[in-house]
């Protein structure tokens, strides 16, 4: 399909901008089904004014991190925590939330002390070898020929 230069005109300002045929192709290769609004003063315009509006980003969507302050279950202290505590579970302060997290259970093997100092062989079990016997691998084959006959 061929593309041809197209006057269209923006929906903010009224003015006529040229879709060229370039952006034509380009808005084919992304299967964009619309054709733009805006001309590109009025686009940079819209998006500059979208990155400093209040209400937008973010916090507007609802993703904002929630500062509840509360008292501490253990030590009793007054504290801010990231979330909204639920009734009938325990809010921890920061130090005693540290105080009460678990150790990194190390397996029982690791941990005794015989099994840290005793050496592990990594060898493996060797066939006895008999006198005046050779592998195949290490004769010639005209040697593995003669034995074989």
């Amino acid at each position: 399909m061929e593309f041809v230069d197209r006057l269209l005109t923006c929906v903010d300002c009224g003015g006529e901008f040229i879709f060229t045929a370039g952006e034509q192709l380009f808005f084919q290769d992304k299967s964009f089904k619309n054709d733009p609004k805006r001309c590109k003063p009025c686009k940079s315009r819209r998006a500059a004014g979208a990155t400093a509006a209040p209400g937008s980003g973010p916090a507007a969507a609802g993703i904002s991190r929630t500062e509840t302050r509360t008292e501490c279950s253990e030590c009793g202290i007054s504290t801010t925590v990231p979330f909204k505590p639920t009734q009938g579970r325990p809010v921890l302060c920061r130090q005693c939330f540290k105080n009460k997290r678990p150790v990194p259970a190390i397996p029982e093997a690791a941990a005794t002390p015989e099994s840290a100092t005793a050496p592990v062989e990594m060898t493996a079990p060797v066939a006895p070898v008999e006198q005046g016997v050779q592998h195949p691998a290490d004769m010639s084959a005209a040697a593995v020929q003669t034995s074989q006959a």
